[in-house]
C-alpha cells in the first residue's frame, strides 16, 4: 500500500516564511470499491474562506459520488450493475453505458501489450475490476478535484482509493508530496518514501489481501507472488500495470518493453529488490544479481 504523506512546501505568491509552513489538509472519505476512498486538499489557510470552503466540499462530495456511480455501472458482486446485467444476458452490449465499452477497449489493448498478464476476459465473461479502481479514480480526480488548483489559497488535491492515487499540485506551489511505501512484511512499517509532485502511484501484491491476484494465463492464483509499486502520469496505467508486474512475478521485467513511461519498485517474498525508472531497471553498483537466490 502507497500512503500519501506531508512534504515540506508552500504556494508562491504569498508571504513565504525561512522555513515554509506545510498546507492544511482538507479531508473526506467514504467506504466504496470495496476499500476506503479518501480525497484530500491542501490549502494555505487552515480554515479557508467560506466561498473557498464550499467550492472544496462540493468538488470532494463530486469526486466521492462519481466513485460511487462508477462502482454501482461496473461492480460484479451487485446484481444490478450493469456488467452483472450484460453476464446474466439481461443487458445488450449495444444498451449499455459508453463507459463499458471505453474501459473493455482499454482492457483489450493491456491485455495484448502485457503479452495475456492483464486479461479482463476470464471464467468466459467481462471483469474490468482489475482495471476499473484506478480508471475511476484518475477520471474523479481529473474532472472535479483538478479545478480546484486555480483558486487562490489551494495548494495542491489527491484522490486515492485503497492505497492507489493520483496527485496533482498546483503550477505555482512549491509543494512535493511524499509517497509512503509500506514493508510487506512488517506491519505499520515503511520500506521507502517516493517524492513526487504530481502524477500516480499504484500498489498491487498479496500483503493485505493474501494470494488473490490471478494469473490470466492459468487460471492460477500466483505463487511467491512480489509486491509492485508502480509510479505513472496516469493511475489508470500505474494500477494494471501493478498487476502486470505481479503476474509476471520477480524475475520478469520483459513486460517493461512495452508498459507506458513508468517506474517502480518490486519487492520479493524474500525480501530482494528490483527498480526501474522510465521502463530501464536500476541495480546500484554494489548491489548483488537481485535474482540470485539467498
Amino acid at each position: 500500500m502507497s500512503v500519501p504523506a506531508a512534504a515540506s512546501g508552500s504556494r508562491s505568491g504569498t508571504p513565504t516564511p525561512a522555513r515554509p509552513a506545510a498546507p492544511h489538509r482538507q479531508v473526506r472519505t467514504a467506504e466504496l470499491m470495496g476499500t476506503v476512498a479518501s480525497v484530500h486538499v491542501l490549502t494555505v489557510d487552515r480554515s479557508p474562506a467560506p466561498a473557498l470552503a464550499v467550492r472544496i466540499s462540493a468538488a470532494q462530495d463530486a469526486a466521492i459520488a462519481q466513485l460511487h456511480e462508477i462502482d454501482a455501472l461496473f461492480s460484479p458482486f451487485r446484481p444490478d450493475s450493469q456488467i452483472s446485467l450484460l453476464r446474466a444476458g439481461e443487458l445488450r452490449a449495444g444498451d449499455a453505458d459508453p463507459r463499458i465499452a471505453e474501459v473493455a477497449e482499454a482492457c483489450a489493448r493491456l491485455a495484448e501489450a502485457s503479452g495475456g498478464r492483464f486479461d479482463a476476459h476470464r471464467q468466459g465473461w467481462f471483469d474490468p475490476t482489475g482495471y476499473v479502481k484506478g480508471w475511476a479514480v484518475e477520471r474523479a480526480a481529473v474532472r472535479h478535484l483538478a479545478p480546484l488548483l486555480s483558486e487562490p489559497g489551494v495548494v495542491a488535491v489527491a484522490l486515492s482509493a485503497g492505497g492507489d492515487m493520483q496527485l496533482l499540485t498546483a503550477a505555482d506551489a512549491d509543494w512535493t508530496w511524499s509517497i509512503g511505501i509500506a514493508d510487506p512484511d512488517r506491519a505499520g512499517e515503511l520500506r521507502a518514501r517516493i517524492p513526487l509532485r504530481e502524477g500516480a502511484v499504484a500498489t498491487s501484491g498479496p500483503s493485505e489481501r493474501g494470494a488473490h491476484i490471478v494469473d490470466p494465463r492459468t487460471g492460477a492464483a500466483v505463487a511467491d507472488a512480489p509486491t509492485a509499486t508502480v509510479i505513472a502520469d496516469r493511475l489508470s496505467d500505474a494500477d494494471a500495470w501493478a498487476t502486470v508486474a505481479v503476474v509476471a512475478g520477480f524475475d520478469d521485467l520483459t513486460w517493461l518493453r512495452a508498459a507506458p513511461d513508468c517506474s517502480g519498485v518490486l519487492i520479493a517474498p524474500d525480501g530482494r529488490i528490483r527498480r526501474w525508472t522510465h521502463g530501464v531497471e536500476v541495480v546500484a553498483a554494489e548491489d548483488p544479481d537481485p535474482r540470485a537466490p539467498r
